[in-house]
């Protein structure tokens, strides 16, 4: 069943969407502050239409044009939210990256960036990404379980 336009996309339907793992979007969530899906019960995220857009537009800057996360970071400080909501909706192109939007001065820890040259404290933030992402999914079970033993369902059930 297709989705209209404007609903909500959860992070498997947005990971889907753009062929890239929740993880990495988990890890762009905290490494750019304007990608701000809605939390839910349980730490559930729900994608906006404009957050897609913004990630696509990121997704591009990173993939398809070569941007490091410093330089895409640069790029929606100087030109807005809106420009790189617009570049993932394939409306506008963004400048080639300069050598300034290549150069971070050291490595990143997005393995796409610069595959196993993480540091520790890279890895420990992924470990913890990875950490919440199943925290929330054990507070959804558990909210899940509450709601069928609350004796005024069974009440209803019956």
């Amino acid at each position: 069943m297709e989705k209209r336009p404007g609903a909500f996309r959860t992070i498997s339907e947005v990971a889907d969407e753009l062929d890239v793992p929740q993880h990495v979007l988990r890890f762009w969530e905290t490494k750019f502050a304007q990608v701000r899906p809605v939390k839910r019960a349980g730490g559930r995220r729900y994608y906006r239409p404009e957050d897609v857009d913004l990630i696509r537009g990121i997704r591009r800057l990173l993939h398809e044009q070569g941007y490091t996360i410093r330089g895409a970071q640069r790029v929606l400080k100087e030109n807005g939210i809106r420009f790189v909501q617009s570049v993932g909706r394939g409306e506008a192109e963004v400048a080639a990256p300069t050598q300034r939007d290549l150069d971070t001065g050291e490595y990143e820890a997005d393995e796409e960036v610069a595959p196993g040259a993480a540091s520790d404290d890279d890895r420990l933030g992924d470990d913890r990404l990875a950490l919440q992402a199943v925290l929330d999914d054990l507070h959804a079970c558990r909210d899940a379980l509450q709601t069928l033993s609350d004796p005024s369902d069974l009440a209803i059930r019956s």
